[in-house]
């Protein structure tokens, strides 16, 4: 139900989350002087909901992981399989041209290596390979969309494999999501609601507590604190028009005093070079650990 109130939180008066309207217009202000679309979402100590441009379709790219990442824990939750469960991979599975610490790492393929670890390739480093071998795993990208719409979440879709996205752009647009659908899917795990054994769900949690990528845009401001975050991020090519198609960080802010946020920034369409374009996510995140770790 909290959930559902996070909705109605969005139809009803500015009154509502009296508190945060100069972090209201801070964001609005970063919005207004950038050329991209950018949407944000925040969910803040499970009761106050700020969204931004929500009404959009942003391609979720890499982030998409963490979706995938929760249909393969419920795939082993279901049949009562441990994160050791071993998947043989060829040398077939592990594409060239791709993002892919795991075929670095395995070039010649033919290992056994376990569900927990490509999770953990998939998290942590966002690889390709991984990740489709993942989709095989558990029967295709729509098995993942249905479990995710069974946990209640609307407003995304997960329809293409990373196979399909590098071979044709244009499916990049399939797999999409509005930043508040994602901030809801972050803040169920970090709230520990999802209905699936916390032996699973923890080792997704501390997998995006060590995400690697991405340490430029939502963590920034986070750095050399005692704040912890966990996030998952997503990066496209760029377009024909020399636009990245989207520039994403997705995650949930575990401050020292006990209090949490979850964020979702995405970026689309952006002409911005790809580190200006990170510091834009950075300066958002900036202003709301600012704005929500200052003393009560």
């Amino acid at each position: 139900m909290k959930y559902l109130t996070y909705i109605l939180l969005l139809l009803l008066p500015s009154s509502i989350i009296q508190g945060h309207n100069s972090l209201q217009k801070q964001i609005q202000q970063i919005l207004k002087s950038t050329e991209a679309k950018i949407g944000v979402a925040i969910l803040i100590n499970e009761k106050d909901t700020l969204v931004f441009n929500n009404n959009e379709r942003y391609p979720l790219m890499s982030v998409m992981k963490y979706h995938q990442a929760l249909a393969v824990v419920h795939h082993l939750d279901q049949c009562n399989l441990p994160l050791s469960t071993g998947i043989w991979i060829e040398k077939q599975d592990l594409l060239p041209n791709t993002h892919s610490p795991l075929r670095n790492k395995y070039p010649e393929g033919n290992i056994t290596l376990s569900v927990g670890e490509l999770l953990a390739y998939t998290l942590q480093e966002s690889d390709n390979n991984a990740c489709d071998i993942l989709f095989k795993y558990v029967g295709g990208v729509e098995t993942v969309n249905k479990y995710i719409r069974s946990l209640g979440i609307e407003d995304f879709a997960i329809s293409a494999t990373e196979y399909e996205m590098h071979h044709c752009p244009a499916k990049c647009y399939d797999n999409w999501a509005t930043p508040l659908s994602v901030a809801i899917l972050m803040d169920k795990l970090a709230g520990g609601t999802l209905p699936i054994d916390t032996t699973y769900t923890h080792f997704i949690r501390d997998n995006l507590l060590k995400c690697n990528t991405g340490k430029e845009r939502l963590p920034s401001p986070l750095l050399g604190t005692s704040t912890c975050i966990g996030h998952k991020t997503g990066t496209s090519d760029q377009n024909e028009k020399g636009e990245w198609i989207a520039i994403n960080d997705a995650g949930f802010i575990l401050l020292p005093d006990g209090r949490r946020y979850s964020i979702a920034v995405f970026v689309k369409h952006s002409k911005l070079s790809l580190q200006k374009t990170e510091a834009i996510i950075a300066r958002i995140s900036t202003a709301v650990y600012q704005h929500l770790s200052a003393p009560e």
